[in-house]
């Protein structure tokens, strides 16, 4: 009887006014404590996969540093962890391929990475050796021309590259005989600096000034009458880029 008692009690306090409006409260609470967590959950998810940042781990943060240090901007231990270090790197790279330098690897930086989007860089599957190459030749061939004319030359390469023309790696068109002059005279000891390390990179995310061409050519420093006869695309500083 006792049970009983208590339990009707509790069951007229439930039904009255003031019962309902505090099971209301209760419930109400519970509910948005819920939705609360499950929002936070969703938000750290979406962040891990849209993003890496400070405090991010994983298989990306890996790539990312293995880029950054084969690239010169990265010097610390390739484990996985965003840390201070790969901020500061990645900041270091965006700035120097001019965007917004906030240490975030999103996903314009990773295109710049070439770890990213459908670009060439990873289309293609060119590595850091490549890029490095690229860059090289760009320092090499094109110091002095403005940017455009630096990321035209490696467009060039690249455009070779898809020829059927021409071997079919970087590397290949880059050594073949007597391709490029300046590979096998003084200019081949300069080291790609910022500008063509971003020109090269432009080249293979796409960008390619040169309009389609697969040889370029400074008229006041060539003999050459053979080029000299190839249809000319554009002309972009000294260069006249051609069929």
């Amino acid at each position: 009887m006792t049970k009983k008692l208590k339990l009707t009690k509790f069951q007229n306090f439930v039904r009255s006014k003031t019962g309902k409006a505090i099971c209301i409260v209760l419930c109400a609470t519970v509910l948005t404590g819920i939705i609360s967590i499950v929002g936070i959950d969703n938000n750290v998810t979406e962040s891990q996969e849209v993003l890496s940042r400070l405090g991010s781990r994983g298989d990306e943060v890996r790539r990312i540093q293995t880029k950054l240090k084969s690239l010169g901007y990265f010097n610390g231990t390739i484990d996985g962890i965003y840390g201070v270090k790969t901020q500061s790197a990645v900041k270091r790279f965006q700035k120097s391929v001019g965007i917004t330098a906030d240490g975030v690897a999103g996903n314009k930086t990773l295109l710049y990475l070439g770890l990213g989007g459908s670009t060439a860089a990873s289309a293609g599957g060119y590595s850091s050796n490549d890029v490095y190459l690229l860059a090289k030749v760009i320092a090499a061939e094109a110091r002095g021309e403005s940017y455009t004319g630096q990321v035209a030359v490696g467009a060039v390469v690249l455009n070779r590259v898809d020829s059927s023309s021409f071997p079919d790696t970087i590397a290949g068109v880059v050594y073949q005989k007597g391709a490029f002059s300046a590979v096998t005279d003084s200019n081949w000891s300069v080291s790609p600096d910022s500008t063509s390390r971003k020109a090269a990179q432009d080249a293979i995310n796409g960008w390619d000034p040169s309009g389609g061409a697969l040889y370029y050519y400074n008229p006041a420093k060539t003999s050459n009458r053979w080029i000299r006869t190839r249809p000319v695309i554009t002309t972009i500083g000294s260069h006249l880029f051609c069929k």
